[in-house]
């Protein structure tokens, strides 16, 4: 009895942490971006005064994920393990909201983000198609960085060994076997990177909404980043790793973005368009910010 009462508080000691490391993820984005909106409302579509590309906030939140991350790897053998048992696995609450989760963030944020960029683009509502832009241009280059990690360290995956070999390395061999590439997780930086472009793009022109978009964005991708686990597709700091890189994507693609309008990218995605030429045929013109 004793021994039964000892072993379920280690696990909910355990679980504590895991939980608290993956709701750091969620809030602390949300804290800065809320602490970055305290100064007045900015206009997408015109450059801000230059600032510091990297600041202590951001040195502060990767600490936080760098700890998160730490934190993770003693205790991904047994979370994932404990994830796996039939009472875990049989829980109505946690099989239904698992379900379909995923594919909001992978392949749901290319086809949201496409649709605000194509709407926005057509009814010429500028902040929407920035919206939309950079969304996808922050998920594109986090997804990236996470494919080359994925390859070059080649972790397997929890299911192949029935998540008891965490340090299960072969390098390079996550580029060619998907079983492979479980570090970091790409869903988890998918959701991450949208969440944090979202929460970053409609604090500069409505900075109030951070309260409320901040928590809905990142919370929807802590769910994704648990679902992979409950799933035994990844291991606890695949995820932790994972929301880090989408996170910073998000902020900094948003940041670059508004401090150098005339960026290529920006001039092709955002700034040109096909107008009659006078003769029958067409032009692409191009309108500064």
């Amino acid at each position: 009895m004793h021994n039964w009462i000892r072993t379920g508080a280690a696990r909910r000691g355990r679980h504590a942490i895991v939980a608290a490391g993956l709701l750091a993820s969620a809030i602390e984005p949300s804290v800065v971006a809320a602490q970055d909106s305290t100064s007045k409302a900015r206009d997408t579509t015109h450059a801000q005064t230059q600032a510091p590309f990297f600041t202590r906030k951001d040195a502060y939140l990767a600490a936080g994920f760098a700890a998160a991350t730490v934190l993770m790897f003693p205790l991904d053998k047994r979370t994932a393990q404990e994830l796996q048992e039939p009472g875990a696995q049989t829980n109505r609450f946690l099989k239904n909201a698992s379900t379909g989760i995923e594919d909001i963030a992978s392949p749901g944020a290319y086809f949201i983000g496409g649709a605000l960029y194509v709407i926005g683009r057509v009814g010429k509502w500028d902040r929407l198609a920035d919206l939309g832009w950079h969304g996808s241009e922050a998920v594109l280059f986090a997804d990236g960085v996470t494919w080359v990690l994925k390859g070059v360290v080649g972790r397997e995956r929890p299911f192949l060994s029935n998540a008891s070999k965490p340090a299960a390395l072969h390098p390079f061999r996550g580029f060619t076997a998907g079983n492979y590439a479980s570090f970091p997780s790409g869903h988890s930086t998918t959701a991450f990177a949208a969440a944090a472009a979202v929460t970053n793009e409609t604090t500069r022109w409505w900075p109030r909404s951070t309260w409320i978009v901040g928590p809905l964005m990142y919370g929807g991708a802590t769910a994704v980043a648990l679902s992979r686990m409950y799933h035994n597709r990844h291991w606890g700091s695949d995820v932790a790793l994972g929301a880090a890189i989408g996170t910073f994507s998000g902020r900094k693609v948003v940041q670059y973005a508004h401090g150098h309008p005339h960026n290529v990218l920006d001039r092709i995605m955002l700034r040109t368009s096909l107008l009659p030429d006078g003769n029958g045929g067409v032009m692409l013109a191009y309108s500064l910010p």
